[in-house]
């Protein structure tokens, strides 16, 4: 018996212990507050981020279904006059009998595989990898206690960003969610939503900080408890508080995201929540031991702790600052649609690379199929990409921008998403150059092949250019095994191709000091 009390006291006195040490932690300051001077102390671009250079992710949900016009099918459907309204009113019937929210139980992904998706993107050179979480429509890709319209709980039955997370950290790449659902709340309640849709609206602007229009009859405007969780109509502070903020806090607690991306309309959501979510996410970043990296779209979050981000654009200048450009695999619409186009694979290998020679890195995004299958032409190019970069990728994985970031005809327009149609008609050649830097050599990348005992000028290395000149130890061609010729002269550095084509893509000149 003495030795059973003996016993019996070890073990409350361990349990004090271990609850005053926990106590001790609970109470410790955490490292970032509520507000931007606190905030700015994160390092918004680690190390790790400005190496990693190539990431994928995908537009895949409800959306997928219908696969028709593009990813904001679930907005376009109820207006009249659009092609989206016109192809549901033929397809499954008026959208106020067939919903939006009926598609969810036709999303079945049930060719889904997460390990095979994290082998593909890992084979495309892709170090870091994951989906849009929620896009505008209010449907989670992940095992939600928050909202019923999610994976788990409808169509696939499963935990889909619980399994990537696992495939694709498992490989060894780092983990992405992006957030769309600032934009899901139905703000227009009251007077003006009245007004609009007495007034019969259906311009494409009708509802503009909304996914969804209140339009009467249409099951946005019904107040059911269940369907208000996908159409927004929750009270503004409620969702901000539930929702908004709810949902980023539950993937951080259940995933452990390593990059979160925001799309546009966050500056609808009060200034107090993007503070708060910051430093929720930074704080958990904190006790995992990781640098993590929140990346916004538009001026709604502070440069000093988050990357900017271009949509289907880019920077004509070499930045100082890391920051991203969100491109996608196709010619038109981010999520599947069956007369989706698909670039060649040269071109988005040339959007890369101008990328990384300003200090850029690139999110691109592919389309996968309602089933869960990534069709072959996608894979195709993702395939093409990743056996480029295993063979140069020393000039992008790893490198900082040289002191300019080329040269060439080609140039890059001015602005964002609205010159993407400016970007889309960008065709890069073999007069192109972009230049990049890592351990002291520099790599000159060509976006073409120029032909066969070609010379080649480097202007960047003129004299009049290049103030920081050095003497030149050698010149190679990556998977090239001829000796290079080179001659640095006043005009710059002077370069011969070999007798054959090394790469029909691009071509990549180690110029060592």
């Amino acid at each position: 018996m003495k030795i059973f009390s003996l016993l019996a006291a070890i073990v409350l006195l361990l349990g004090c212990v271990s609850s005053s040490k926990k106590t001790i932690e609970e109470q410790k300051p955490l490292k970032y507050q509520e507000n931007w001077e606190s905030l700015a102390k994160h390092n918004e671009e680690p190390e790790w981020f400005q190496d990693a250079k190539l990431g994928i992710y995908f537009h895949w949900g409800i959306y997928s279904v219908p696969a028709f016009g593009n990813e904001w099918y679930p907005r376009w459907m109820h207006f009249e006059g659009t092609k989206e309204y016109q192809h549901h009113l033929e397809t499954y019937g008026h959208p106020s009998e067939f919903g939006y929210h009926n598609f969810a139980e036709l999303f079945k992904a049930e060719h889904f595989n997460a390990e095979e998706w994290a082998t593909l993107f890992e084979k495309a050179g892709a170090r870091f990898a994951g989906p849009v979480a929620e896009h505008h429509d209010g449907y989670s890709m992940w095992d939600s206690e928050i909202t019923p319209w999610n994976t788990k709980d409808t169509g696939p039955g499963r935990d889909i960003t619980g399994e990537l997370e696992k495939a694709i950290k498992g490989k060894g790449m780092k983990f992405i969610t992006t957030f769309h659902h600032a934009k899901q709340l139905q703000r227009y309640k009251g007077k003006e939503a009245e007004e609009i849709a007495n007034n019969k609206d259906n311009s494409r602007g009708a509802f503009r900080h909304s996914h969804y229009p209140l339009f009467d009859g249409m099951p946005p405007t019904v107040d059911d408890k269940k369907l208000n969780y996908l159409y927004g109509n929750i009270p503004e502070d409620e969702w901000n508080e539930k929702v908004w903020f709810g949902k980023l806090k539950e993937v951080i607690d259940k995933y452990q995201p390593d990059i979160i991306w925001f799309d546009s309309w966050l500056d609808q959501v009060p200034e107090n929540y993007r503070q708060k979510f910051c430093a929720y996410y930074l704080n958990e970043a904190e006790k995992w031991g990781r640098e993590v990296v929140i990346v916004r779209k538009q001026n709604d979050l502070p440069l000093e702790c988050s990357v900017d981000d271009l949509e289907k654009s880019r920077k004509n200048k070499l930045e100082e600052k890391s920051w991203m450009t969100d491109e996608t695999v196709s010619t038109g619409s981010w999520c599947y649609t069956q007369d989706l186009k698909i670039k060649p694979a040269a071109d988005l290998l040339h959007v890369l690379i101008d990328i990384v020679s300003k200090n850029g890195v690139l999110l691109l995004n592919i389309s996968p199929k309602a089933d869960g299958t990534i069709p072959a032409d996608q894979q195709e190019v993702l395939l093409k990409m990743g056996r480029w970069l295993e063979n140069y990728g020393e000039a992008i994985y790893g490198t900082r921008p040289w002191y300019t970031f080329g040269e060439g005809p080609t140039k890059e327009p001015e602005g964002h998403f609205k010159n993407h149609a400016a970007f889309l008609k960008i065709k890069y050649s073999e007069n192109d150059v972009r230049y990049t830097t890592n351990n002291g050599n520099v790599y000159a990348t060509i976006l073409g092949w120029p032909g066969a005992n070609k010379e080649v000028l480097f202007e960047a290395f003129s004299k009049n250019e290049w103030q920081n000149a050095k003497a030149i130890k050698n010149v190679s061609l990556l998977g090239c095994n001829e000796t290079i010729d080179f001659e640095l002269s006043d005009t710059g550095l002077k370069v011969k191709t070999p007798t054959q084509s090394v790469d029909d893509m691009a071509i990549v000149f180690k110029i060592e000091f």
